[in-house]
C-alpha cells in the first residue's frame, strides 16, 4: 500500500477538504501562554503506591493548562522558545473519523513556529514504527487528507508497544530517527502502552517525550480529564441515521423487529448515544446486564414480555438495539468464554474445546445455536478478548425470543401474530464515514495542543480539551499525566487475591448519570408508543452542522473548570484568613475547614474500601 498518496475526491469530499477547522482563543497566539497546576492524584488512593511504584518517574506531574487571557497570571510561563524539532506521530488501535485531523493541527502548530521542523509519520501503525517505516509528512499530504474519513494516510496494523522487544525496538527507533517527540492517537489500550513508553524513555534518558491523542469510535476513553473521544461523534451520528431509517421501516412495514448491533466491547457508549438521538423501542446496555446479573433468560423474557406487550396494541413490530460486548456481560455466557479461553491457552484444538468443558458448560454450550458455537470457540483477539464484533448477539436473542413467542403461541398464553425479525450489524459502517464539524474541531485542536506540549517538555501526557460542550472559542486546552486516569483491579476469591497492572480501564456508562438517567425516564413510552426520532444524515453546513452527542451535553464533565474554580476558592480564604485578621474569622475558618477535611477524609476512604470489595 503506498501511504500518503493522492485520493480521487467527489465533490462533497473535495468541499469537506477546503473547510478551515477552528482554534479556541487559547491557541491562537503566537505566544502560547500556560500554567502548572498542582500534582496529580489517582481515582483511587488505594492504587497510588501501586502506580508510583511502576511509573516513579511519571508518576504525579503536575497538570498543564493553556490560558486564553493575555494579562499575567499567577504561575503562568510563555512558550515563546520554539526551537527545531523532529516529531513522530503513529495511529494506535482502530480507525476513527477525524484522525486525521489530528495529524493536520499538529504539522500546522509545528510548521506555524518553526518551518525547519519535521513531522514523520509512521507507515502501517506500531509494526511501522518497530520496523522505521516512515514518511516526512509534507503540506501536500495534510491538505489531501484534512477533513477525510479512514487512516489512509499511515494507516495501521497492530495495536500494542506491550513486550519488551516491543519498547525496546520503539526506543532504538525513536534514538535512530533523532525525534523529539512521539505522538500516540489511539484508545484505552494504546495510552497504557504509551504511559509505559514514557516511563522507559525517562528511565533511559532517551530525548523523545511521549504524548497520547484520546481517539476510539467506543467514546470508552473517559475520566475526569477527558470528556470525549475523537471520532465517538461522528460514528454515533452516521449509525443514528440508519437506526432511524430502520425505525421508519419498521413502522412502514409494521411486522419485523429490528436486532441491531452496534460497537462497543466492555462499554457501551454508542448504543446509549443511538438510543438518545433515534428513540427506539428498547435498547440492552452491558452495564445494565452485569450490574442486574440478568441471565440469558432474562433477557429473552424481557424482550419477548414487550413484544406481547405491543402485540396487545395491534403492534407487531420494533426495533430493539444492542451493543457487541452485551454476549460477554451476560454471567452464564461470560463464564463459558473464560473455560474456553483457559483451553485454548492451554494448547487444546478447536474440535476438542466442547469435549473438555465442566459439566454445566457443556450443557449451556450444547444449548446455543450451532451458528454461536461455532463464533464462541473462534481464537481469542490479541489481547485475549473474545472476538465479540464476530459473535452474532443479534441472532441468538432474535433466535431465541422466536422460539419463545412460538411457544407462547401454542401454549395460548399469546394470541398474536407469529412474530418476525431482521438482524443487523452496524460495526464497519460508520467508522470510515467523513468526520462531523466536531471531530473535525476538536482533532485539529487536538494536534495543536499536542504540540504545545512537547514544547513544553511534557513527557507521559494525554492532551485534554475540556468544556467541549460550549463553543470551540470557550474550550479549555491543556495535558494531563497519563497516570492520573489509572486504575488497578483487583480480584478477590476464597484463596487468592489478584492485583492487576496500573492500566488505564475502559470507562462503562455510568448508570447513575444523567445521560442513562434520561433514557430510563422515557423508557416505558419508547417501548410502547413508537416516538421515533429521525436525526437524519450528518451535517457538514448549516443547521445540525454544530449539534453534538446527547451524552456530552447533559452530563456536567467539566473537571477542569471546576478545579480551577475550587482553587479560587482556596486562594479567597488565603486573601481573608491572614495574620492579624479578626479572631472570629480565624475560628470559623478553623472549624469549617476541620469539618471540610472530616467530610472528605471519610469519602475518600469509603472509596477506597469500595475499590477493593
Amino acid at each position: 500500500m503506498t501511504f500518503g498518496g493522492a485520493m480521487e475526491f467527489s465533490g462533497l469530499q473535495k468541499n469537506r477538504s477546503f473547510y478551515m477547522p477552528e482554534l479556541p482563543s487559547a491557541l491562537q497566539k503566537k505566544a502560547m501562554q500556560l500554567r502548572y497546576g498542582d500534582p496529580t492524584a489517582v481515582p483511587d488512593l488505594s492504587d497510588a503506591q501501586a502506580i508510583s511504584r511502576s511509573f516513579p518517574l511519571t508518576y504525579g506531574q503536575r497538570l498543564v493548562h493553556f490560558l486564553s487571557s493575555s494579562f499575567g497570571i499567577r504561575d503562568s510561563q510563555f512558550l515563546t522558545e520554539h526551537p527545531v524539532m523532529r516529531i513522530g506521530v503513529v495511529f494506535c488501535g482502530r480507525q476513527s473519523p477525524g484522525g486525521h485531523n489530528i495529524i493536520y493541527g499538529l504539522y500546522d502548530a509545528i510548521k506555524t513556529h518553526n518551518r525547519r521542523s519535521t513531522l514523520i509519520g509512521f507507515c502501517g501503525g506500531t509494526e511501522g514504527l518497530f520496523e522505521q517505516k516512515t514518511i516526512e509528512i509534507t503540506e501536500n499530504i495534510v491538505l489531501a487528507y484534512r477533513n477525510q474519513g479512514g487512516y489512509g494516510m499511515l494507516g495501521r496494523t497492530k495495536d500494542q508497544i506491550r513486550t519488551t522487544e516491543q519498547v525496546h525496538a520503539a526506543l532504538n527507533t525513536c534514538q535512530t530517527l533523532d525525534l523529539d517527540g512521539l505522538v500516540i492517537i489511539g484508545g484505552v489500550t494504546s495510552h497504557t502502552d504509551a504511559a509505559q513508553l514514557a516511563e522507559t524513555f525517562a528511565e533511559l534518558k532517551c530525548q523523545t517525550k511521549v504524548v497520547g491523542v484520546p481517539v476510539t469510535l467506543y467514546g470508552d476513553l473517559k475520566n475526569q480529564f477527558v470528556e470525549a473521544n475523537v471520532g465517538f461523534d461522528t460514528i454515533c451520528k452516521v449509525n443514528a441515521q440508519l437506526i432511524s431509517n430502520l425505525c421508519t421501516d419498521a413502522l412502514s412495514a409494521e411486522k419485523y423487529y429490528y436486532f441491531i448491533r452496534l460497537m462497543g466491547r466492555t462499554a457501551s457508549h454508542v448504543a446509549l448515544e443511538c438510543a438518545l438521538q433515534c428513540n427506539p423501542n428498547m435498547v440492552i446496555l452491558s452495564e445494565e446486564v452485569a450490574s442486574s446479573k440478568l441471565t440469558l433468560f432474562d433477557i429473552t423474557k424481557r424482550i419477548c414480555d414487550a413484544v406481547e406487550a405491543r402485540a396487545e396494541q395491534g403492534k407487531y413490530h420494533g426495533v430493539i438495539l444492542l451493543p457487541e460486548g452485551l454476549i460477554e456481560s451476560i454471567p452464564e455466557v461470560h463464564a463459558l468464554l473464560q473455560e474456553i479461553h483457559g483451553l485454548y491457552r492451554k494448547g487444546v484444538s478447536v474440535d476438542k474445546i466442547a469435549s473438555q468443558l465442566s459439566p454445566w458448560a457443556s450443557a449451556l454450550f450444547e444449548f446455543l445455536p450451532s451458528f454461536i458455537k461455532e463464533e464462541l470457540l473462534l481464537s481469542p483477539d490479541s489481547d485475549e478478548s473474545a472476538p465479540l464484533s464476530q459473535i452474532e448477539t443479534e441472532k441468538l436473542l432474535a433466535q431465541l425470543v422466536e422460539i419463545e413467542m412460538d411457544t407462547r403461541l401454542r401454549s395460548g398464553r399469546y394470541k398474536g401474530k407469529k412474530f418476525n425479525s431482521i438482524c443487523h450489524f452496524f460495526g464497519y459502517q460508520a467508522r470510515g464515514s467523513l468526520p462531523s464539524k466536531f471531530d473535525c474541531d476538536y482533532a485539529y485542536v487536538l494536534g495543536h495542543v499536542s504540540y504545545y506540549l512537547l514544547i513544553a517538555g511534557c513527557n507521559g501526557y494525554m492532551a485534554t480539551v475540556t468544556n467541549l460542550k460550549d463553543d470551540v472559542s470557550k474550550w479549555r486546552c491543556g495535558g494531563a499525566p497519563l497516570t492520573a486516569m489509572m486504575t488497578v483491579k483487583r480480584l478477590h476469591g476464597p484463596r487468592v487475591s489478584l492485583i492487576g497492572k496500573p492500566s488505564i480501564h475502559p470507562a462503562a456508562i455510568d448508570l447513575t448519570g444523567k445521560a442513562y438517567e434520561m433514557m430510563l425516564h422515557d423508557a416505558e413510552k419508547l417501548l410502547m408508543d413508537d416516538l421515533y426520532r429521525n436525526p437524519g444524515p450528518l451535517q457538514f453546513e448549516g443547521p445540525g452542522s454544530d449539534s453534538k452527542t446527547i451524552s456530552l451535553t447533559v452530563e456536567e464533565k467539566d473537571y477542569i473548570g471546576k478545579i480551577k474554580e475550587l482553587q479560587d476558592y482556596l486562594d479567597k480564604v488565603k486573601k481573608i484568613v491572614k495574620p492579624g485578621c479578626s479572631q472570629e474569622i480565624l475560628k470559623v475558618a478553623l472549624s469549617s475547614m476541620a469539618c471540610f477535611i472530616n467530610i472528605l477524609s471519610l469519602m475518600s476512604s469509603h472509596t477506597t474500601e469500595g475499590h477493593s470489595l
